[in-house]
C-alpha cells in the first residue's frame, strides 16, 4: 500500500490539471539536479563501496552529482523507510541487498512494504556464499562436516550476522538440504563480530558472503569447504562448489539491487537502468567488484529485476517460516 501522500500525488498527476505539465517537465528534463542514493548500512562495507563506485560513474554519465548517503538505524529499516517515504520524482533511490526482500518475512510491524513501496531499477550483482569452519576441527571436506554434524546433533554451532540475515537463511537452507542437521545458531550484530569467534573456536561454522571470507581462507586462518557459486572462485581455486562437494542443487547468493520509490515514472526508471548497466559494463568497475567476488550483472531490466526479486521472495520466505526466524 502506498502512503496517502504518494497516492494523492500519483492520482493528481494522472487526472490532468496543473500536476500533469510539471510531471512531464520532470521526465523530459531529468536529471536537472543532484541525485541521492541511500545506503541503509554503515560506510565501508561491500554495499557502500559498490554504491560509491556506481554513483561516481553515474555522475559522469548523467552530468549531475550522484551522492551516496548512509542512513543507518534499526538494521536497515531507517534508511529503507526514508526512501519508501521519499517523493517518487527520480531523485532518491535505495541501494540494498537481499535483506530488503526478507524484511517482510522477519518483521511483522513494518511501517512500509518492501515490495509494494518500491520499484526495482537494476540488479547490480550476485555474491556467492563461502562455507568456512574453524581450522582445528577434523572435517576436511563438506561431506566430513555433514557427517560430523549428523553424528553429534546439537553439539556444534554456526554464526550469523543476526536473526533473519541472509547468513542465517543460507545456513538453514544448507542444514535442511544436508538432511535436517541440528546445529546451534549464534547470532551476532553483523558479520564482522562473528569472525573472531570462528577463529578462536567459539563457533564451528560460518557461511558468510565470499567477499568477507577470502582473506582468512587464503591465510589459513579458517578452512574453506565449499562456495555457492556455479564455478569456483578465481580467488580460491582450490575450494569446490557445493555441487562438486556433494550437495547439488544448493544455491544461495546475496545480491545487490537499486530501487526507486513506487510511483517513480517508468521513463526515469528505464533511463537510470540503462545508465547503471553502462556503468557496470566499465572495465574498472567490473575489476573492482570482481576483486570483491561480485558476479556483476550489466544486462538487467526493471522487469527482470522485479522478477528476480519475486523469485527470491518465493524461495526464502518458506525458509524463514520453517526455521522460526524472528528479529533479535
Amino acid at each position: 500500500m502506498l502512503p496517502i501522500a504518494r497516492r494523492t500525488l500519483l492520482v493528481g498527476s494522472l487526472s490532468g490539471g496543473l500536476a500533469t505539465p510539471s510531471l512531464v517537465v520532470a521526465q523530459d528534463g531529468w536529471p536537472n539536479r543532484p541525485i541521492r542514493i541511500v545506503v541503509p548500512t554503515a560506510p565501508g562495507g561491500p554495499s557502500d563501496l559498490a554504491a560509491r563506485l556506481i554513483a561516481d560513474a553515474l555522475s559522469g554519465r548523467l552530468m549531475q552529482r550522484v551522492i551516496v548517503e548512509n542512513r543507518t538505524g534499526s538494521g536497515v529499516l531507517v534508511g529503507t523507510e526514508a526512501v519508501a517515504r521519499a517523493s517518487p520524482d527520480g531523485y532518491t533511490y535505495l541501494y540494498s541487498t537481499i535483506t530488503h526482500v526478507l524484511l517482510r518475512s522477519v518483521f511483522s510491524n513494518l511501517n512500509f512494504d518492501p515490495v509494494e513501496d518500491f520499484r526495482p531499477v537494476a540488479l547490480v550483482a550476485l555474491i556467492p556464499m563461502l562455507l568456512m569452519v574453524n581450522k582445528d576441527i577434523p572435517a576436511r571436506s563438506l561431506q566430513e562436516l555433514i557427517a560430523m554434524f549428523r553424528g553429534e546433533p546439537g553439539r556444534y554451532s554456526y554464526g550469523s550476522a543476526g536473526a533473519g540475515s541472509m547468513v542465517q537463511l543460507a545456513t538453514e537452507l544448507f542444514l535442511q538440504q544436508a538432511g535436517g542437521l541440528r546445529v546451534s545458531h549464534v547470532p551476532y550484530r553483523g558479520a564482522a563480530p562473528a569472525m573472531p569467534d570462528l577463529l578462536n573456536g567459539n563457533i564451528t561454522m560460518f557461511l558468510n558472503v565470499a567477499s568477507d571470507g577470502i582473506d582468512s581462507v587464503r591465510r589459513g586462518a579458517t578452512r574453506g569447504l565449499a562456495v555457492s557459486s556455479v564455478h569456483r572462485l578465481p580467488q580460491l581455486p582450490a575450494i569446490p562448489t557445493f555441487a562438486e562437494a556433494g550437495l547439488p542443487g544448493y544455491a544461495a547468493y546475496t545480491w545487490h539491487m537499486i530501487f526507486a520509490p513506487a510511483g517513480t515514472p517508468a521513463s526515469i526508471v528505464q533511463k537510470l537502468n540503462e545508465n547503471v548497466n553502462a556503468a557496470l559494463g566499465e572495465e574498472r568497475i567490473q575489476r573492482r567488484l570482481g576483486d570483491m567476488a561480485f558476479e556483476v550483472r550489466s544486462d538487467s531490466t526493471p522487469e527482470s529485476a522485479a522478477q528476480w526479486m519475486r523469485t527470491e521472495l518465493d524461495k526464502w520466505e518458506p525458509i524463514v517460516r520453517s526455521a522460526g526466524i524472528r528479529p533479535d
